[in-house]
């Protein structure tokens, strides 16, 4: 009688039992569903609060490092925006003026700064402001080219004198003294008297010219590496001579030779105003600094602004360059402070 009872409540039995799993697997998913929901809802804002405090202290930190630096390097600060602006003019300078640097207007000639032409207007009537700015591509391009150029060959003579035998090293550096001992714009000017004028001629003469100086840096450099303890290392682990002289020499010779390059920048433009001034650069009526110069030393009396405006870009130029440069010399010598 049991047994039968038994077996007959066993299957009733069961199902109840899998229902009754079944419910509670139901409820515990439920249950987990809710709590990961509930977890996320509740980390959202915790995230947020989290990161909102991160961008707002890296703002504050680059707000504070920004009013640092105009507060302590103005100079530097004023530079590099006025030479950002060069760079702009150079690139495009159709955005900023509307003027044809060589539309000529006779009734317009003379005019002196005023709403519609800013810095006045020359002996044509062209635009003063108009040919400031189509000037800056030539004068930019003789300086970046000629100081390249420059660094290129004085880098391979100094490097070459401060590798070679004492005798090449020593017919080398009499020839760097004898022409050390000619002033820049002297040499220039001999060299472009036999080549001819233009800007191409001036870029070659203005870098032939600064390559003494960039040639005994290198070559002093050259004979201070040598001696480290790392070339030492390099010959000892058997690597090849050129190796050595690409991967350890040459990078640590150039390095204050490349700072002292970017000083020399606003030289090598002042160099090329120079030559244009003497007639030498391009020929007119074509927009330059040097040039504007020379033409307008004729109308001092009645038009002073024709030099003082390209007179105070050319030194603003140098002065910006010469001050960027001493910037990268101070933090390449780990002279943050001001």
């Amino acid at each position: 009688m049991s047994n039968a009872a038994s077996s007959s409540l066993a299957p009733e039995t069961l199902v109840a039992s899998t229902a009754l799993i079944g419910s509670v697997r139901e409820h515990v998913f439920l249950r987990e569903d809710h709590v990961c929901i509930h977890s996320a809802d509740a980390a959202g804002p915790n995230e947020k609060s989290s990161s909102e405090p991160d961008v707002r202290g890296r703002t504050h930190r680059a707000f504070t490092a920004t009013f640092t630096l105009i507060r302590t390097r103005p100079g530097a600060v004023l530079s590099a925006l006025f030479l950002s602006f060069l760079l702009i003019a150079a690139i495009q300078p159709e955005w900023l003026t509307a003027y044809d640097p060589l539309g000529a207007n006779a009734r317009e000639a003379f005019r002196a700064p005023n709403d519609l032409h800013w810095f006045g207007t020359d002996e044509n009537g062209r635009d003063v402001l108009a040919r400031i700015i189509y000037g800056v591509r030539p004068s930019i391009l003789i300086g970046l080219a000629a100081t390249a150029l420059g660094v290129t060959i004085g880098a391979t003579v100094g490097l070459t004198a401060g590798l070679s035998h004492k005798a090449v090293d020593f017919s080398l550096m009499r020839v760097i003294d004898m022409l050390m001992s000619l002033p820049v714009l002297l040499l220039a000017l001999v060299i472009i008297t036999f080549w001819g004028q233009g800007t191409f001629n001036a870029i070659i003469a203005i870098s032939l010219a600064s390559v003494p100086r960039y040639a005994r840096i290198v070559r002093a450099q050259v004979h201070t590496v040598r001696q480290a303890g790392y070339v030492e290392a390099a010959t000892t682990l058997g690597l090849h001579r050129f190796t050595i002289i690409i991967r350890h020499i040459l990078p640590n010779a150039i390095k204050p030779v490349l700072i002292l390059a970017v000083i020399g920048i606003g030289e090598k433009i002042a160099f090329g105003a120079a030559l244009s001034f003497l007639g030498l650069g391009a020929p007119p009526p074509a927009p330059e600094w040097g040039s504007m110069l020379s033409v307008g030393r004729n109308f001092l009396a009645n038009a002073p602004w024709l030099t003082a405006v390209p007179g105070l870009v050319i030194t603003l130029t140098v002065l910006s360059a010469a001050t960027l440069g001493r910037e990268l010399l101070r933090h390449s010598e780990g002279k943050v402070t001001p």
